[in-house]
């Protein structure tokens, strides 16, 4: 069963807090900001258009970084997959929202 978890309360090992915010301030531009505490590496936005996918490499994101995404030709049920990696243990995370 699915339960929010308070911020405040300690993670259980191996947890591992996404550390995305998205902000659709626009309608077709939505702000994907780094509100994690470290430097993300080899950022990438994939996004599903249906028929075909585009791929957005953002590079190093320091926390606080933000970077737009331009989803003008994407449908209204649009999937976006963001990939980084981990400086502290190498391995390569995924994450994916819903337009």
């Amino acid at each position: 069963m699915l339960r929010a978890i308070d911020p405040d309360d300690p993670l259980p090992p191996f947890a591992y807090r996404v550390p995305w915010r998205v902000d659709r301030l626009y309608d077709r531009h939505p702000l994907v900001t780094n509100v994690g505490p470290a430097a993300l590496d080899f950022v990438r936005a994939f996004v599903d258009l249906g028929a075909r996918t585009a791929t957005e490499h953002w590079g190093q994101m320091p926390p606080g970084d933000t970077a737009e995404l331009c989803l003008c030709d994407a449908d209204d049920d649009t999937t976006v997959t963001i990939a980084w990696f981990r400086p502290d243990d190498g391995e390569e995370y995924l994450w994916k929202f819903g337009m």
